[in-house]
């Protein structure tokens, strides 16, 4: 991941800052260490969240679908080397579910730690996603933990100094179902980076890494799909369903398994929506671009 950094164009001086502080804070659990299935192209992105993970901050990930703010997280924990763990935020959780809880155990009571707990005691990468879809109340147990006081309070058992090397890396988007503004005690804890689309050169970079055997022809009609479906997304023809890149690389390795390019694009991408007539109009970017017959055998390199 480091020699990624410099192959981006990172400051030099922020990949010896990163080396040094993979030195100073080592990890006796690297099986906790992300190995992320794709990497976050984008230079000055890339740059802001260095700067302010290696000077002690933690970072706030916001803007629309598809701008790869979990790909950023997964690759942040993956280039510091830390141990990660990921929580997945609701309405239900609840301030237990994040620092621990009693369990009966062994003929006795024990408490068992939660995933925010563990983080702060071994020096991980706390990734909270989705962190506006949970309640406020359940979020206030972060506070001290985000700020100047480094500490978890863990009610009646202990005050758990944070190791050094914690950072906590969280993301949010507007506009889904069960979110909420989140207070202001909170969001001035982190540093927030807005989140740009992926540009069409990146886009291709990414395609060109994950299937070096695509041909080039239509490794740009997979890119100019992409952005047709954005079109009409900004436009307001079709919902944001069918803007998913997770989708748009779901249905290339199903191309890549042998099946047919319609159906594949069905699968990843025009399924997502479940209304007929804007199945149609996402069928119609598509046919534009990508003929459902085309085959394994003329899409890739053999």
């Amino acid at each position: 991941m480091l020699s990624f950094l410099k192959d981006e164009g990172v400051s030099a001086s922020l990949i010896d800052e990163l080396r040094s502080f993979r030195e100073k804070y080592p990890t006796n659990l690297s099986e906790r260490v992300p190995d992320p299935g794709f990497c976050y192209y984008g230079r000055e992105v890339w740059e802001q969240a260095l700067a302010a993970l290696l000077c002690g901050k933690n970072l706030l990930l916001t803007g629309g679908k598809a701008t790869g703010k979990n790909v950023l997280a997964e690759n942040l924990a993956k280039v510091f080397g830390r141990p990660a763990w990921n929580v997945s935020f609701h309405v239900n959780i609840d301030a237990a579910g994040l620092v621990g809880m009693d369990t009966f155990a062994d003929n006795r009571v024990q408490f068992r730690p939660g995933p925010i707990y563990q983080c702060a005691a071994n020096g991980g990468f706390g990734i909270l996603d989705e962190i506006n879809m949970a309640k406020n109340e359940a979020l206030a147990v972060l506070h001290s933990a985000l700020d100047f006081r480094h500490v978890l309070d863990v009610p009646g058992y202990e005050r758990v100094p944070m190791e050094p090397g914690t950072r906590f890396i969280a993301t949010m988007n507007y506009g889904y179902n069960g979110t909420r503004e989140l207070n202001e005690a909170l969001l001035s804890r982190f540093a927030v980076i807005r989140m740009p689309s992926i540009s069409p050169e990146n886009l291709e970079r990414l395609l060109t890494r994950q299937y070096p055997a695509l041909r080039r022809k239509y490794r740009q009609q997979f890119g100019q799909l992409f952005y047709g479906l954005q079109k009409k997304c900004e436009g307001g023809e079709i919902s944001t369903k069918a803007l998913d890149l997770r989708g748009l690389l779901d249905a290339l390795d199903l191309m890549a398994e042998g099946v047919l390019a319609g159906a594949a694009l069905d699968m990843g991408i025009t399924n997502k929506t479940f209304d007929e007539y804007e199945q149609s109009l996402i069928r119609d970017v598509i046919a534009a671009r990508i003929s459902a017959k085309l085959t394994r055998k003329e899409l890739f390199d053999q």
